[in-house]
């Protein structure tokens, strides 16, 4: 993913006493640890400021007063790119362990662990881990003690994270994080897609390692020496290779102030990072490969060498993916898709530092014609030269991506998560040269970049044909992007939004509510945002289970179709309208209900609100987008058949089905939703928009910046006389009541194994009980890498990469469900199923402790502050609440009832509502051949 692109990485995470121990170094060849320097004023371009260190830790600055979290993201220039022979995955392995104690976080006596400190401010967090870069970000409610605390944090990490053995792998106890990571690399190989894409890029490189998967070698995740583990984070884990960002409501001379003191104390270390020099040669003629796996669909993919992220080609590079991958009006889709040749289209273009590489495949049916989908797929790809690109696509695909960055520049915390990938691609101002630059492009430079690279010497999919006049293509070398950045400035800050408080009081004094004559209610939370933003969800409830039964297929394709076109525009044409509005759009839902939801600047909701109800109420229906729809839905069934998640969610949600055969909320077996899926037709879907779809029931909310008495008057013009014939019903939730069943599933052939386990709560969100069972999950599965159960099966015992569990309540009827879960490899699938019932009778048995509780009160409720403070989620949950006729007075009084519980309540409540007994448990996964080795292992022995 390239820097102008990369905004999908920006999703969709310590103590004023902290005396910092540097790593030892040659004390008469560093700053002296705690040596006091001036920090350097770099950069500025468009709000944010770049300051650099005595020590040479580069630190971005982005302050933004509207925004009540602050967001961390602290980025180190290593990836997979640096790793030598058998260190692959070493760099990833690396981000797990920064997550295990360091000097002052759970190794020093009465201090909290990395984890704890992330979980106890209610973060939202994650590391991530890629080619060039390694970064850790969190994002959670801005105030003085949290970023301090999360800055000594990154701080102590960055020199004296312990990298123990027994935290990567203790072998008399046979576990640790190597067993983590080693199951996250067998949940990828159980996709045969993903592995498919890996190949055909291992293909394509001969020595450079962009060529190998971040995650590495499963032998070289297993056989990692400590040593050189080590030796990598010492080397590169140094702030002259770091850059810190500290972005949302803070005062930058003393947040400034407070990164010299923590980060200034760590010395300047003596060694210097040599640069790497592997270069790719040029390719000299067309690669394949071919993958042999258990799998539901077949896949073709074409991939070709292209210019590094940071070169002025890669813009056009971007655009030309664009034109070719998107839906629907990419040639790709048209060529493919419309044909019935494929049911889906991929595009993967990597953000690189140098030369990289972009992929297009193309999903077909197990049934379908491989050869014929490879060869309309080449002739796209590498027939642009007889086929010229127009000024009409070009021109739809800039404003898409003009679109994604200008969304991301309104949203302080998902830009500063978005600017890793430029940093990583040569500087942070990538971003805004390459928007500006993506304002300049011209068809002309796209239609030369297509040329240049796709063709057959550049491509990774056919075979080797000597040639005397070999055709090839030389890419730009590693791009200096100084001499791009002289003198640059960027375009105006973006206007801020006002200073909001979040908390339920005030939110509820703030939101206006109506109801139309014909039923519709709505809520308006109107003000001032970053950038002039605003968020809008509409929903609509549909018919009863009377008049929905056996229509369930029918209504998903309904709500699918939505989006593919109106009684007057194209589905491009839709989109390109939406994209022209700046606006993100989304259209979603069943045969119960859908969910719109959109974003963008105020002065274009108007104009997005009127496109969004042509396309609620006169949807185009057709035929040909009925078909298309119908196959990828098939498609993807197909590909779901034999993987063990798949299996075993619909083997869960069956178990606790209370419905009858034909009800709308029936789960049937998955080769009867197959067939179900195949049955409908396009005469169906149309009958059931006529006789379902209106707004009498409908609720909508918008959170942001836009004009309250005209959205109010917009809405009742636009909904305020559209009714369903089928009037809308409550469908009351139930929950059978399953007690101690065992679903075993084998799925041959599979490398990872998912467990879930279930208990039903006969409970509404309503009952006394439910705030102790809210707090009580979170302690024993629901924290974020912290809990009973990842402590134990995934930190302690290393069996699994996800591990955790989920209550679910409903508002109206008791019939809520308490589930855990966990991936796995099959051999230890019956460790994992040993330790989470040893871990609810140990809870059970012993209950929560005084210091669990206070943690968990803490993290859990900072995370509900969190949570109000994004607006999109917000206005979503304003209109549910609209339906459960609440308001925000629901969120003050659990939160109140949260805060003021007892571990004995806590305690009691488990007790109450969970017995070991009555949990089921489903398995999937490749058993018979975990029990086929282990009977020749002890026939060896023998």
């Amino acid at each position: 993913m390239k820097p102008i692109t990369a905004l999908l990485l920006a999703a969709g995470i310590l103590s004023p006493s902290f005396v910092l121990a540097a790593t030892p170094v040659p004390a008469a060849k560093t700053q002296k640890a705690g040596a006091s320097a001036a920090t350097v004023k770099v950069t500025s371009v468009e709000g944010i400021t770049e300051y650099k260190l005595a020590n040479g830790l580069r630190v971005l600055l982005f302050p933004d007063a509207s925004k009540p979290t602050l967001t961390t993201n602290i980025v180190y220039l290593v990836g997979s790119r640096h790793e030598n022979y058998g260190e692959t995955g070493m760099a990833h392995l690396l981000e797990h362990l920064l997550f295990k104690p360091s000097a002052h976080f759970g190794i020093k006596k009465g201090s909290k662990t990395p984890v704890e400190i992330l979980n106890s401010t209610g973060a939202q967090f994650n590391g991530t881990t890629w080619f060039d870069r390694t970064n850790y970000y969190a994002t959670f409610p801005a105030n003085d003690d949290n970023l301090r605390q999360m800055l000594a944090l990154e701080a102590d990490r960055m020199v004296n994270a312990a990298i123990d053995q027994n935290d990567l792998w203790n072998p008399t106890t046979g576990k640790g994080e190597m067993t983590v990571v080693r199951n996250e690399f067998e949940m990828g190989e159980s996709n045969p897609l993903r592995v498919t894409s890996e190949r055909i890029q291992a293909v394509a490189f001969d020595w450079h390692n962009y060529g190998k998967s971040t995650i590495g070698a499963r032998s070289d995740i297993e056989q990692v020496n400590i040593a050189r583990l080590r030796a990598f984070y010492h080397k590169y884990y140094q702030p002259d290779n770091a850059v810190l960002m500290v972005a949302g409501r803070f005062d930058e001379a003393r947040v400034l102030k407070q990164i010299n003191e923590l980060f200034g104390k760590i010395p300047k270390p003596a060694r210097v990072i040599e640069p790497t020099y592997t270069a790719e040669p040029v390719q000299d003629g067309e690669r394949s490969v071919t993958v042999r796996r258990s799998g539901g669909t077949q896949l073709v993919g074409v991939g070709y060498h292209v210019a590094p992220a940071g070169n002025p080609e890669s813009v056009a590079t971007d655009v030309l993916g664009e034109v070719l991958g998107s839906a629907p009006a990419g040639r790709l889709h048209k060529a493919l898709v419309e044909t019935r040749l494929a049911s889906k289209i991929i595009n993967n273009s990597f953000s690189t530092l140098e030369p990289g590489y972009n992929l297009f495949g193309a999903v077909v049916p197990k049934d379908g014609d491989l050869d014929a989908a490879q060869a309309a797929m080449l002739n796209v790809l590498e027939g642009l030269k007889s086929q010229p690109l127009t000024d009409a696509e070009v021109a739809r695909a800039k404003q898409n991506l003009a679109k994604q960055i200008e969304l991301a520049s309104s949203d302080t915390a998902r830009l500063t998560i978005a600017l890793t990938e430029s940093l990583a691609a040569g500087d942070w101002r990538l971003f805004f040269l390459q928007r500006d630059q993506l304002d300049k492009v011209t068809t002309a430079q796209v239609q030369a970049a297509a040329e240049k690279y796709l063709k057959s010497s550049n491509r990774t999919v056919g075979r080797f044909i000597p040639t005397d006049t070999p055709d090839r293509t030389t890419v730009p070398a590693y791009a200096d992007v100084a001499p791009q950045l002289a003198g640059y400035t960027g375009r105006a800050v973006v206007a801020q939004g006002e200073v909001f408080d979040p908390s339920p009081d005030n939110i509820e004094a703030r939101t206006q509510r109506f109801t139309l004559p014909n039923g519709m209610k709505g809520a308006l939370l109107p003000k001032k945002t970053k950038g002039g933003t605003v968020s809008v969800a509409l929903k609509l409830k549909l018919g009863s289970a009377d008049s929905l039964a056996g229509k369930s297929a029918v209504g998903g394709y309904t709500a699918n179709l939505l989006l593919r076109g109106t009684d007057k525009l194209t589905r491009q044409e839709v989109k390109d309208k939406f994209d022209q509005l700046g606006m993100q759009f989304n259209v979603s839902g069943n045969a119960e209900g859908v969910t719109a939801f959109l974003m963008g600047k105020r002065e274009n909701l108007p104009a997005a609100m009127d496109l969004l109800a042509q396309v609620l109420q006169k949807p185009a229906l057709s035929e040909t987008e009925f078909m298309e729809l119908q196959r990828e839905r098939v498609g993807r069934a197909e590909q779901e058949m034999p993987e063990p998640q798949p299996l075993a969610v619909n083997a869960l949600r069956r178990l606790i089905d209370a419905t009858p055969a034909g009800h709308v909320r029936h789960v049937d077996p998955l080769p009867l939703e197959l067939a179900a899926l195949k049955s409908v037709s396009v005469a169906d879907v149309r009958a059931f928009h006529a006789g379902y779809y209106g707004a009498s029931s409908a609720t909508v909310a918008a959170v942001g910046d836009f004009d309250a008495p005209a959205l109010q008057a917009q809405l009742a013009k636009l909904y305020g006389n559209w009714k369903a014939a089928q009037p809308y019903v409550r469908i009351a939730d139930a929950v059978k009541p399953v007690s101690g069943e065992k679903i075993s599933l084998e799925t041959p052939d599979k490398a990872n194994s998912v467990l879930f386990a279930v208990a039903p709560v006969p409970l509404k969100d309503d009952a006394a009980a439910y705030p102790a069972l809210v707090i009580a999950n979170h302690m024993f599965g629901g924290g974020a890498l912290r809990s009973r159960l990842a402590d134990r099966i995934r930190q302690k015992e290393g069996l699994s990469y996800g591990v955790g569990s989920q209550l679910s309540v409903p508002v109206h009827e008791p019939a809520g469900y308490w589930m855990a879960y966990a991936i796995s490899a099959p051999q230890n699938a019956v460790k994992v199923a040993a330790a989470l019932r040893e871990e609810i009778t140990k809870v059970l048995a012993d209950g929560f402790t005084e210091a669990e509780l206070a943690e968990a009160k803490k993290g859990w409720l900072q995370s509900q502050e969190v949570g109000r403070t994004q607006d999109g989620p917000l206005a979503r949950e304003l209109a549910s609440y609209l339906s459960d006729g609440r308001t925000m007075a629901y969120d003050k009084n659990l939160e109140a009832k949260v805060a003021s519980l007892t571990v004995a309540q806590v305690n009691q409540a488990l007790r109450d509502y969970l017995k070991p007994e009555a949990v089921s448990v489903v398995t999937a996964g490749d058993f018979a051949k975990v029990a086929k080795e282990s009977g020749a292992k002890a026939a060896t022995a023998k």
